[in-house]
């Protein structure tokens, strides 16, 4: 206890530096949150992909149903097919109006008529969409193919691309943090020299002496993460209902209480360890 309270009088007796402490801390831990939020994110709308249909095949209006029939069965036949959904002209429009229902101008140039029925195909693997998408390309009844695994891929390539340019920052951050961390933290026990001189004078250990600012290093740790994650926490909220909307029907990761305590119990371990190493090279370099 007086340990804490000793690391607490430090924190008050320089509030500005230690607010540049919180501050770095604050904002590695800020860009954890939001580059998790991304990458969880972004795998969410990658399983939406490989689980929804893969392949959309849009019929000629010439098309009749035994014909669009004939199309399903030929795709059943390759056994790689795990479903096939029908979408009629009323079906189609139901959607379109239903995405559409907030721009009355877009619902009055489409009604059902102009809108093709459809089949919403998935494979059992992503392999398997090249010969589902060969064989549907080849029937005289099929007017358009829409591909997804494009666009899978895409959005793989990107979420990896994310998680090591958000990897590569959180290691600069850190880096970072430590250092100013060490320095500051460093400053203020060259300020303490004499106050530590007589401490040793009374017979005090070096880490009866240490305790403090290590604590005072950890304390800055923790109190930066919880900042940095209730920043994230509040614009996710701030912004789900914006992507909500553009996503559509997609639906991304629900932002749960157990998810949200896992992610903040994550980041103030690794704030407290960040702010213990800190702390421990700026004792072993100041208190000789």
């Amino acid at each position: 206890m007086k340990v804490a309270n000793t690391a607490w009088k430090n924190i008050r007796r320089s509030p500005y530096q230690a607010l540049a402490a919180v501050l770095i801390m604050m904002l590695t831990f800020l860009v954890v949150s939001l580059f998790t939020m991304i990458v969880v994110s972004s795998s969410q709308i990658i399983s939406y992909f490989e689980s929804s249909p893969k392949v959309t095949a849009f019929f000629k209006e010439d098309a009749k149903q035994q014909n669009i029939d004939g199309v399903a069965d030929s795709l059943k036949a390759t056994g790689k097919v795990s479903s096939i959904k029908f979408v009629s002209k009323e079906e189609a429009f139901k959607r379109y109006s239903s995405w559409n229902k907030n721009n009355p101008i877009l619902l009055d140039l489409v009604n059902s008529e102009v809108l093709p029925p459809s089949l919403e195909i998935s494979t059992y693997k992503i392999e398997d969409l090249d010969t589902v998408a060969k064989v549907l390309k080849e029937s005289p009844y099929v007017s358009d193919v829409v591909f997804l695994k494009d666009v899978v891929s895409t959005l793989i390539s990107w979420t990896d691309a994310v998680r090591k340019i958000g990897l590569a920052l959180v290691v600069v951050l850190a880096v970072v943090s430590i250092f100013i961390m060490t320095t500051i933290i460093g400053f203020k026990i060259s300020q303490k020299k004499d106050e530590i001189e007589i401490m040793r004078l009374l017979s005090a250990t070096n880490w009866y002496i240490r305790w403090p600012f290590l604590l005072e290093g950890m304390l800055y740790g923790v109190i930066g993460a919880v900042l940095g994650w209730l920043f994230t926490f509040g614009l996710t909220l701030y912004a789900r209902p914006y992507l909500t909307s553009f996503m559509r029907e997609i639906q991304l990761v629900t932002v749960s209480p157990a998810f949200l305590l896992a992610l903040l119990a994550i980041e103030v371990g690794l704030a407290i360890i960040l702010g213990a190493i800190a702390s421990f090279m700026a004792v072993l370099r100041y208190l000789k």
